[in-house]
């Protein structure tokens, strides 16, 4: 059984843990701050090296996709941000990124609880239907070219919903302690991720595409779906996703919708 870890984080803790070449070793910790993709996007800005690692025990506008809140007690998750500079991909090629570092969680998961996690297109992670975390990708683009891409990550490790004041927006999540019916170490955990997420990327920077297998961890393929965009909503079924992780969407009228942004829902067959 992993060891338990309740306290905050520091900054000496996660450098004794690390076991990347250059992947989180400068470290920017806050036990309290608004968002760490707002601190790490600031960073990347004026020059940030790739591999910064931005984490809080607390965030006090913690977000998803679509401004979402991200709802987490003090000391209960892991909620970090990471700065890339994938010089060697193209502004529409940046989901490559998010896709390595979701695999990756996944990864991390399974290899410290014994848990296996699934994708739910395009961010989510989710252990029995249940999200246990998300990822939250921004981009910064100089020139046209990809400057930087922040990818914020959240994994509910100890929350407890009951008796918490969760908002209700949190009904369908989980946490790996929910599952577990245990503590979990926050550091052991961060340790496993950044790990995973390393080797992941130097996989990507040397040519090889994640989308297979991460299309293979979708719950979202096979499924009827509604995908909600601005102004208007595709219906259809999902079919596959492509090399930059676009959701291929078959409408009612046999053709195929490529997809990169929306609000995936599933929906009843009638």
């Amino acid at each position: 059984m992993v060891a338990m870890q309740v306290s905050g984080l520091s900054v000496p803790e996660i450098n004794a843990a690390l076991e990347t070449s250059w992947l989180g070793q400068q470290v920017v910790y806050h036990s309290c701050v608004g968002s760490t993709n707002d601190e790490a996007k600031g960073l990347a800005e004026v020059g940030a090296p790739e591999g910064t690692l931005v984490i809080a025990d607390y965030q006090t506008a913690g977000r998803g996709r679509l401004d979402r809140l991200w709802w987490s007690p003090p000391g209960s998750g892991l909620l970090l941000s990471l700065i890339f500079r994938p010089t060697f991909l193209m502004p529409q090629q940046a989901q490559r990124v998010a896709m390595v570092c979701s695999l990756a969680v996944c990864d991390a998961v399974a290899e410290v609880t014994g848990l296996a996690p699934a994708i739910k297109w395009p961010n989510d992670v989710l252990i029995e239907g249940r999200k246990v975390g998300g990822l939250l990708t921004e981009l910064g683009i100089a020139a046209s070219r990809l400057d930087h891409v922040v990818v914020g990550i959240g994994v509910n490790v100890n929350v407890e919903f009951e008796g918490s004041g969760a908002p209700a927006l949190m009904t369908s999540a989980t946490s790996l302690k929910a599952e577990l019916g245990s503590e979990v170490s926050r550091l052991m955990l961060l340790a496993a991720l950044l790990r995973c997420v390393e080797a992941r990327y130097e996989r990507l920077r040397a040519g090889v595409l994640p989308h297979d297998e991460w299309q293979s961890r979708l719950v979202t393929l096979g499924q009827a779906v509604r995908v909600t965009m601005p102004g208007r909503v595709l219906a259809g079924r999902a079919v596959g996703v492509d090399a930059d992780g676009a959701l291929l969407v078959r409408r009612s009228d046999g053709e195929t919708e490529r997809v990169l942004a929306g609000d995936v829902t599933l929906r009843s067959e009638g």
